[in-house]
């Protein structure tokens, strides 16, 4: 074939993809059923849980399946358990959550079914109590009266306000619960472990798909992600031919909970019939959806209206709305002088002697296979070079932190504050690894370069993406930033897997993601990677870029300090990862230390090990 049919053959590609997304993407809105056959609910859809607390409020918020005609939040402004005396009330604000949908892959109470995506009417409330002073903790409660006066009310928690510097405080580190088996038996343990807890900070991957409302609230299976962290969860798990049931631990209701955006918080390009799992696994890049945009503007947007030009990309490329409409999070300023624009995606908030930056860096997980029908991080299928609208665009990344991008230039201007500068403890949150025994950590986290295998008459053959390890931007741009402004610790997940790193100027890493669903570590193993000699589909895979073994970025992996498991030849192991054992980390900040816990799933009535210690040394870096 020549160049001139091969280029005929994805512009056909390109019309007839284009002819595909008109159809499915000028449905009106009503396309997408309401799912009106449940059971009036009769109580609230979750317990309240706080967010975003300053010297003085905090925000309390629960949801319904109900809009109700009033909530609010009962507070007394006394130290007790109880309300009593004094009984103040807020009036809340609500708002639906606009993308929360389930279908025939969700599992619900009752056993319900739907034949495609149905939207699930659910009510986000959150009242905001004020005048709170340092080291004060007040009693509260929700209520939410419905449509017929009748009320319905959660039990009786306590709230505070940001606590003041000096005060110790314990703070859950976690990442990557996503339903997983061990979730909840892992929070539990944290709470018979620790007792209440100050903070949690969660690196990202929350629930598995992220607008199935039932993995939030009330899937069947007992372990959906708000239920876990309240303790309401029952998730029955099974070990050596003994089930336990687990309810998770009751957090979050009294300690603010700091998440950041990974992986699994974002959702591919919308659709009104595709199957929940396969939006979230069909995003594209923005440029890929502003080319199609560009292809016929007038049909996708007959107004011309900026607003609606920006959605419209923004639902055919991929989104993180629910994430976005569930928590309430500091705002950032986007330093775009063309576009203003405020994010809560990345963000930064002083808790006590901490001061937390979090930061969106992730992208699309894809199968590392290299095969000619799959398509995967490395290529895209044989079946779809003529058809553009198919591509997947290789690993991408969601949110640019390269230096120069928006969150480059917003990290500059945080690490430089007078918030940051002061704060005794200063930790930086993302989902993606720097540095790891894990899968995940390969190919390096930059851009995907495509390449064309063509034939010698010019047909194209294959599309393969390359990742140069030179210009993976959190080893090149941002882990240098970090070292310089004297980070103390760098929280990630991602790869399912418990180890941490030092570098040679002193900076900690740490990933504390292991609940069920680990990949393995990759010493004396090698992970997935792309071919390195050419075979009769594919030209060779770059050797260089791909590290099968070890942390392909360059540091040794710290074994842990107290009780390392041991490999079968007593040799201690500087990680854990296992789908029996599964482990927690706290930060201390009365001691100054990082102490990680294990509990094997498989003797339930076992202890919890403390098997890890290390002190920040805050001010040293």
């Amino acid at each position: 074939m020549s160049k001139r049919e091969d280029l005929t053959l994805l512009v056909s590609g390109i019309v007839l993809t284009l002819m595909a997304l008109l159809v499915i993407f000028l449905e009106p809105p009503t396309t997408v059923p309401v799912a009106d056959e449940a059971p009036v609910p009769t109580g609230l859809l979750s317990d309240p849980f706080l967010q975003a607390p300053t010297a003085t409020i905090v925000r309390v918020v629960w949801f319904t399946e109900f809009p109700g005609s009033d909530h609010w939040v009962r507070y007394s402004p006394q130290p007790s358990t109880t309300l009593t005396g004094e009984v103040r009330q807020v009036t809340a604000t609500s708002r639906p959550l606009t993308r929360l949908r389930e279908d025939k892959d969700s599992q619900l109470p009752g056993d319900r079914i739907y034949d495609q995506p149905t939207l699930r009417p659910i009510w986000r409330h959150e009242g905001e109590v004020t005048g709170l002073g340092p080291g004060q903790r007040w009693p509260y409660q929700v209520v939410s009266r419905r449509e017929d006066g009748s009320e319905v009310s959660s039990r009786v928690f306590t709230l505070a306000a940001n606590p003041p510097e000096g005060a110790p405080l314990k703070i859950l580190l976690t990442s990557d619960h996503q339903m997983m088996p061990m979730t909840a038996a892992n929070l539990q343990k944290v709470q018979e472990t620790v007792g209440q807890v100050d903070a949690v900070f969660l690196a990202g991957d929350l629930v598995n798909i992220p607008d199935r409302a039932s993995e939030w609230f009330d899937d069947r299976r007992g372990g959906a992600f708000f239920p876990a962290l309240q303790g309401r969860a029952d998730y029955a798990l099974e070990k050596n031919g003994r089930t336990t049931r687990y309810r998770g631990g009751a957090l979050i209701q009294q300690a603010p909970l700091f998440p950041a955006v990974g992986n699994h918080e974002v959702m591919g390009r919308v659709s009104a019939t595709a199957p929940l799992n396969a939006q979230f696994n069909d995003p594209i890049p923005r440029s890929a959806a502003l080319k199609l945009y560009n292809t016929h503007p007038e049909a996708f947007n007959p107004s011309g209206d900026p607003t609606q030009q920006r959605r419209w990309i923004i639902d055919h490329s991929y989104n993180s709305d629910t994430y976005e409409e569930i928590f309430t999070l500091p705002i950032s300023t986007v330093p775009n002088p063309d576009r203003p624009e405020q994010t809560s995606r990345y963000y930064a908030a002083t808790f006590g002697d901490v001061r937390l930056i979090s930061l969106f860096i992730s992208n699309i997980w894809r199968q590392p296979q290299v095969e000619p029908n799959r398509q995967g991080r490395y290529q895209e299928k044989r079946d779809d070079l003529g058809n553009p609208g198919n591509w997947g665009y290789g690993q991408h990344i969601f949110e640019p932190i390269q230096a120069g991008s928006w969150q480059y230039q917003w990290l500059r201007q945080e690490l430089a504050s007078e918030a940051f500068q002061r704060a005794k403890y200063k930790v930086v949150m993302f989902h993606h690894p720097p540095h790891s025994l894990g899968d995940n950590v390969v190919p390096p986290f930059t851009d995907p370069v495509a390449v064309y295998d063509r034939a010698p008459d010019g047909t194209l053959q294959a599309i393969r993406y390359e990742y140069p390890i030179q210009n993976d931007y959190l080893i090149r741009d941002l882990v240098p930033l970090l070292e310089q402004a004297g980070v103390d610790l760098v929280l990630y997940g991602h790869s399912h897997l418990w180890n941490r790193f030092v570098s040679p100027g002193g900076l900690h890493f740490l990933e504390t993601s292991n609940v069920g669903n680990t990949y393995g570590a990759f010493v004396g193993q090698a992970r997935p990677v792309p071919p390195t000699e050419a075979t009769a589909d594919f030209g060779p895979y770059q050797a260089d870029y791909y590290r099968p073994q070890g942390d392909p970025n360059g540091l040794a992996p710290v074994v842990p300090t107290l009780a390392p498991l041991r490999d079968e030849a007593g040799t201690p192991l500087p990680y854990l990862a296992s789908n029996d054992i599964t482990a927690f980390s706290i930060l201390d900040t009365g001691t100054g230390t990082v102490d990680s816990y294990y509990f094997d799933t498989r003797e339930p009535d076992s202890a919890v090990v403390k098997f890890d210690e290390f002190a920040l040394e805050s001010g040293l870096n």
